[in-house]
């Protein structure tokens, strides 16, 4: 399973999600939009959302720390 959160230093939701997936153990990658121009318009353009978190797993988009959602795409 491929995860990769869109986020920045100073978000706190975003913090949020990377503590639940390290908590239970999954893999991501993060990416910090504040500091790369190219991943911030692929955010935009997979959510259509200018805000943080963007969570993407496996192809399914998540914008912000929506648990519920989380857990439902892991199968947790």
């Amino acid at each position: 399973m491929k995860i990769v959160i869109y986020s920045t230093p100073t978000c706190h939701h975003c913090h949020y999600a990377k503590r639940f997936l390290e908590e239970n153990n999954i893999d991501f990658k993060e990416i910090d939009v504040s500091m790369d121009p190219e991943a911030a318009a692929e955010m935009v353009m997979k959510s259509g959302q200018q805000g943080v978190p963007v969570i993407d797993i496996d192809g399914n988009i998540v914008v912000g720390f929506n648990r519920e959602k989380i857990i439902e795409l892991l199968g947790l």
